[in-house]
This record gives structure tokens, C-alpha cells and sequence, in this order.
């Protein structure tokens, strides 16, 4: 029996169409603006634009939105091709959609000769005036029943540089009583004497998004135009586009609902203020919503396409929780990530009848989700470092690692019981001394008897510095975004967003450690070396904890 599988609805449109003959092939492609660098949300629209022409057998391209000069970056557009080859996608052609600035300008040309496009000399306060409401229809600007000849004669004039900036524009004549406000003779060409990164000062005129798309989709043969739900509205002004150009193969538009997270700002415009101000140390700062910064923190693409995976395509907008990303990022970490010892706030202990100078090798797995990767070593000696908090002087009765005449056991190692500890003099436990059983080596002890509590340690002679930084989420809300609820979003951080700790200890095996490294430190969560790390100055991010505290803290 043929394996049946559930559909969504792109997938089912896309069969549709080649069922029908609509296409005979798939094409896609994914248009981001180089005005800033991809988020979070934006790895939704590639695993969708990407992974559809995979599944069909199709191409998608990369294609860079620059028809606003004034806010674009080469910085911004070689961002963009990493984070993509970071997912793991691959592109047919890269373009822009300057290459197709003739093409598009022949269109506005076009329509102007159709009688389908004028020149308005109307401010944009005036535009957005005579605009109307969605409940009163629009009045029509007095500049719209200019003749063909008048329009393109002034639509030459734009184009020459003759005019100011704001001056003129080139609008599409639709309908000013449309329901659809995309519809009231909406702005296709705008004048800005602004040089361009890739056709320098060619243009003087730029033409407006709603009208590039369209034209730039159809040129290039695509197919099958996805994109966020926000455009539906705008689906009838590309699809009256096309249909006006008289485009024999135009492409097909079809929305799906954004990706929102929440506790996670994508909006480009704050997250640059985040930068500008020095809030965060850059777009991949890793408590960003940023690919980079994800990247940066240790997420791996792995994690990031499981969980675009997970939430599906959906027509209606709605809000993922971020513990849904933290839960993909430990799943795939916990499988591929080795296994190492580290002590982020280290007390000295001291095994009193350890022998003197003695240093032993204990064995431990390297991950025991691949155990064909078998085993590595590491150092025990009698002075080893532990968590501080893995002693209490004085332990409450459901505390059950090491205190005062307790026994616990050190990690594959040995039993250890805890005989007193040397204070500061602001009485802070600096060094606890114990005493160990020589029979229990490997963390078990022959005559069976049995301990509570399991503890992790370096050895002190061994051990290797770094720096850790401990981050958590970067905004205390659900919604940073929302300032008629929470006020402005720079208001709403968590000053908790990071620990810095410094003096942390690492086993020895970590001495060689490069950036992108990552780990799971036992008991404690998972890490990555930082891009700044050096070998004389090691910097690790935590990636996330092993379990969800957020949602323990903030209830």
C-alpha cells in the first residue's frame, strides 16, 4: 500500500499546479533586503523557499531586494549568503533585484502608455490624504488625468534628475474606491538621488517594492512566489501587475504566516538601535534574534531547520514559544555534543589521604549517544576544583551533595566524604578537605553500598582558565514589540541577560579548543567556544541549560 503523507497547503498548490500544467517545473527564490542581518524568522522563509524546490525537484536563487540605496550594505548583503550556506541550503544563481532595473523601468513605461500609470505631483502628506480610509473610499489627485504624453514626458524628466527629491512620483491608476488600499493608485517609482552600491548613480528614480516584485518574480521564471502573510493584501496589486504587463508565464503568490517568537525582537530598525546604542556588542551579539548571533551562542542549523520543521506552515499568525528552539537545540546538542568536565564557580578540595604527587587517569565517555566514539582520559590528582555550590557546611535534608560527614561520589572516579573546610574572612568557603575510599574507583563501591549524590571536578594541577558567559533571554516580556502595552522595547530588557564568570576550570582535554567548539558540560548545560576565544584567552557561551529555568523563574 502506497505511504500516505499530509500536505500543507503550499506543497498541495505547488502539486496542483503541476498537475494541472499551470508550470512544468518549480522555482523559487528567496528575496531578503540587505538593509540588516537575517533573524530567526528568516530562517522560516528559507527552509520554505529552499526546502519546496528541493522537494520538487526545482531551483530557488538568491535574490537581494536592494531597490532602497539608502539603507543597503554590501556588509549586510555577505551576511546574508553565510547565513544561508550556514542552514545548509544551497542557491541556484545570486541576484538582485537591480538586474532587472531596464526591465522594471520598460514596465512603468508601458503602463504609462496604457494609460495605466501617472505622474503625481501631489506631496506624500497629500498622497496619504486623498488616500481614504478602510471604511471611505479615496478622492482621486487632480494629476491623475494627465495626458500619456504629459506622463511620459515628466516620467523622463524624474529619470534625467531634473526634479527634487519627494517632488514626483509615478503611481499606478487603479481604482481610488478599491476595499483594498494596495489598490488606490498606489506608488510604483519614487525619485532619490541616492547612489546605488551596485549601479552607482545610473538611477536617480527607484521603483517601490509592491512593483519590483512582481516584475523581477515573473523575468526570472519563478514560479511559485512564497511569502509572509503580510503581503496577501498586497497579492491583488501583484497579480493586477502582471496581468496589465500582459506577462504570457506570471508567477504565482502565495503567503504563509510569519514566524514569531516570542521574548525576541526581528524588527531590523530596534534591532539596530540595540546595536548603535551599545546595548549588545553587535548583530551577533548572542542573545539576538539574529542567525548570526543563534550561531554565535552555539545553535546549531541542525536544531534551527528541525524547529521550522516543527511548527509547520500555517495561514494564520500566531506566537511559538521559545522553550520550543531551547528544546530543539538540546535534542540535537545532546546527540552530537562531547562530553566534558568544567567547574564555572570553583572551591578547592582537597582529598587529605590521597597520596602526595600521585595523578591518576580515570576514563569517561566522550558521549554516550555515540558510543562508538569509545572513551577519553582525564587527570585525578589530591587537589581538585567543584561547583561552590556542590557544598554546604550545613545542608537541609533534601540536599544531597557533599557536606560535612556526608558521602558522595566524584564522577567515574571515587567516593569522597567531607571532613571540614577553610572559610575567608568574609566567611566564604574557599577549600574543603575529605577523605576518599581506594575501592570505590570507577564511582562504585564493592560492598554495594550506595550514595545520593554525584558531583562533578578537575583536577586542580591540570585544570585550564577561561572565561564563561552565562546568557539568558534577552527582554523580561513576551512581546518586546508591543509598546502600547509594555512601553518601549528598551525598556522592557533583562538585566540578567548575561553573567560573566571568570576563573572558571576546564578539564585539560579542552586546552586546544577552537571557536564553534561546543560541549555539554556535565550537569551543567551546553556550551560553545566563543569566535574571539585564543588559546591564551579562552571565552565560552553557554548555548542553553540542560533544562527549561526560564519558565521556573518567571511564573
Amino acid at each position: 500500500m502506497e505511504e500516505m503523507s499530509s500536505k500543507n497547503f503550499i506543497e498541495e498548490a505547488i502539486e496542483k499546479d503541476l498537475a494541472d500544467g499551470v508550470y512544468t517545473h518549480v522555482q523559487t527564490r528567496f528575496p531578503p533586503e540587505p538593509n540588516g542581518y537575517l533573524h530567526i524568522g528568516h530562517a522560516k522563509a528559507i527552509c520554505i523557499d529552499f526546502g519546496n524546490a528541493e522537494k520538487y525537484g526545482g531551483v530557488c536563487n538568491l535574490r537581494l531586494d536592494d531597490t532602497n540605496p539608502s539603507k543597503e550594505d554590501v556588509e549586510y548583503v555577505d551576511a546574508i549568503k553565510e547565513d544561508i550556506k550556514w542552514l545548509g541550503f544551497k542557491w541556484d544563481k545570486i541576484l538582485y533585484a537591480s538586474d532587472y532595473f531596464d526591465d522594471i523601468y520598460e514596465c512603468a513605461v508601458k503602463l504609462i502608455k496604457l494609460g495605466k500609470a501617472y505622474v503625481d505631483d501631489s506631496t506624500a502628506e497629500e498622497i496619504r490624504r486623498y488616500r481614504g480610509t478602510l471604511t471611505e473610499p479615496g478622492k482621486e489627485s487632480p494629476y491623475r488625468n494627465r495626458s500619456i504624453e504629459e506622463n511620459l514626458e515628466l516620467f523622463d524628466r524624474m529619470t534625467k534628475g531634473e526634479f527634487e527629491n519627494g517632488t514626483r512620483v509615478l503611481r499606478a491608476k487603479i481604482d481610488m474606491s478599491s476595499p483594498n488600499l494596495n489598490m488606490r493608485d498606489p506608488v510604483i517609482y519614487r525619485i532619490m538621488h541616492q547612489s546605488h552600491h551596485r549601479t552607482g548613480d545610473k538611477w536617480c528614480v527607484y521603483p517601490m517594492y509592491d512593483f519590483a516584485h512582481p516584475i523581477s518574480d515573473t523575468v526570472e521564471g519563478v514560479t511559485h512566489s512564497l511569502c509572509s502573510l503580510e503581503f496577501e493584501d498586497h497579492r491583488p496589486l501583484y497579480d493586477w501587475v502582471l496581468k496589465e504587463l500582459g506577462f504570457e508565464h506570471p508567477s504565482r503568490q502565495i503567503e504563509f504566516a510569519r514566524m514569531n517568537l516570542n521574548y525576541t525582537l526581528t524588527s531590523k530598525r530596534k534591532c539596530l538601535k540595540l546595536v548603535n546604542d551599545g546595548i549588545v556588542s553587535g548583530w551577533d551579539d548572542p542573545r539576538m534574534g539574529t542567525l548570526c548571533g543563534m550561531r554565535r551562542r552555539g545553535y546549531t542549523p541542525e536544531a534551527i531547520r528541525d524547529f521550522c520543521d516543527r511548527i509547520g506552515v500555517a495561514k494564520a499568525n500566531s506566537v511559538i514559544d521559545f522553550s520550543l528552539l531551547e528544546f530543539c537545540v538540546r535534542e540535537d546538542l545532546n546527540n552530537k555534543a562531547p562530553r566534558a568536565m568544567a567547574v564555572l564557580r570553583p572551591i578547592k578540595l582537597v582529598i587529605d589521604n590521597y597520596p602526595e604527587g600521585q595523578v591518576e587517569e580515570i576514563e569517561v565517555e566522550i558521549n554516550p549517544q555515540q558510543p562508538e566514539l569509545g572513551k577519553r582520559t582525564v587527570e585525578f590528582s589530591k587537589n581538585l576544583w567543584i561547583e561552590s555550590e556542590d557544598f554546604m557546611e550545613e545542608a537541609p535534608k533534601k540536599y544531597f551533595r557533599l557536606t560535612i560527614g556526608r558521602e558522595v561520589r566524584l564522577k567515574s572516579a571515587y567516593y569522597v566524604t567531607a571532613t571540614s573546610c577553610v572559610k575567608d574572612e568574609n566567611g566564604n568557603v574557599t577549600e574543603v578537605h575529605c577523605t576518599y575510599d581506594p575501592e570505590t574507583r570507577g564511582g562504585d563501591a564493592p560492598d554495594g553500598r550506595k550514595v545520593k549524590g554525584t558531583i562533578h571536578w578537575v583536577s586542580a594541577e591540570h585544570a585550564v582558565d577561561a572565561k564563561v558567559n552565562l546568557y539568558e533571554r534577552l527582554f523580561n516580556v513576551e512581546n518586546p514589540s508591543d509598546e502600547s502595552k509594555v512601553g518601549s522595547f528598551v525598556d522592557n530588557l533583562n538585566p540578567d541577560s548575561v553573567e560573566t564568570l571568570t576563573g572558571c576550570k576546564l578539564e585539560s582535554n579542552l586546552k586546544n579548543i577552537k571557536p564553534g567548539d561546543t560541549f555539554q558540560f556535565l550537569r551543567l548545560g551546553y556550551f560553545c567556544v566563543d569566535k574571539d576565544s585564543t588559546p591564551d584567552n579562552i571565552v565560552i557561551n553557554r548555548t542553553v541549560a540542560l533544562k527549561d529555568s526560564w519558565a521556573k523563574v518567571n511564573k
